[in-house]
């Protein structure tokens, strides 16, 4: 059974058609590529996702049960956690203090609480150890590299032990070496059984990471194809309407 299955799905802002009956499904454990040029329907794709748009129409499934959100909270609690491309970190505070932003840990002695931060850098180092990340949990986000601040912010979604986690360009702007940093940080979390959807403009990193690749076009699905069955060149095309796909 898909642990997500989006079926006939579209998205209309007043006139303009955004998404387009767009259906595909994932699997556990699975990293799936998203690509698409600019205006492609991405981006309200995965925002529909994540609860932050409601579809205009179609249906969304988890684990074969009917998905309706209202909220992106409402998704954090069906298993669904996003990564956002501007990582939403506060640079003044460290990785521990970042990774439980707004689910903060306290304790109380008698009327007077006080937050837990031995627990909460317990539970960050050990959220970094899993995935195998040299980021440690007092070391402020200032002081951080690109590949570090991806680990926090991955770190985050491990809170609610997602089912699916979706990476908003996570290698944007960041060094070949801090690239190759962040690609580990997705195949550790493919390989706890957590389903990973990679948007990306980068195609190395797609080809490099990428169980399928999908590819929207205008608003509308036109690929959907295993790695190993596809190349660059082919999915360059069908990014610009070169290849017309399905």
């Amino acid at each position: 059974m898909a642990v997500l299955e989006l079926s006939n799905i579209s998205k209309h802002f007043g006139a303009i058609q955004a998404v387009n009956d767009v259906s595909f499904s994932l699997e556990a454990g699975e990293v799936i590529g998203l690509m698409g040029d600019n205006g492609a329907g991405k981006s309200t794709l995965v925002k529909m996702i994540a609860g932050n748009f409601a579809p205009s129409e179609g249906t969304m499934r988890m684990d074969g049960e009917p998905l309706v959100m209202h909220h992106p909270v409402d998704a954090r609690r069906h298993g669904i956690e996003i990564v956002h491309q501007d990582l939403a970190l506060c640079n003044n505070l460290t990785a521990a203090a970042n990774v439980f932003l707004g689910r903060e840990l306290y304790r109380w002695f008698g009327p007077i609480r006080v937050l837990d931060y031995a627990t909460m850098y317990r539970r960050s180092g050990e959220i970094f150890a899993e995935l195998k990340s040299e980021t440690r949990p007092r070391d402020l986000i200032r002081n951080m590299s690109g590949g570090q601040r991806q680990a926090v912010a991955i770190g985050r979604t491990r809170l609610s032990n997602p089912k699916v986690v979706l990476m908003d360009e996570p290698t944007a702007a960041i060094s070949v070496r801090q690239v190759a940093e962040v690609l580990n940080l997705i195949k550790r979390l493919r390989d706890q059984g957590i389903t990973v959807v990679l948007i990306s403009h980068r195609m190395p990193d797609v080809f490099g990471v990428a169980d399928r690749v999908i590819v929207l076009r205008r608003g509308t699905k036109v690929a959907d194809k295993r790695i190993d069955q596809s190349s660059p060149e082919e999915v360059t095309g069908l990014i610009t309407g070169a290849i017309e796909g399905v």
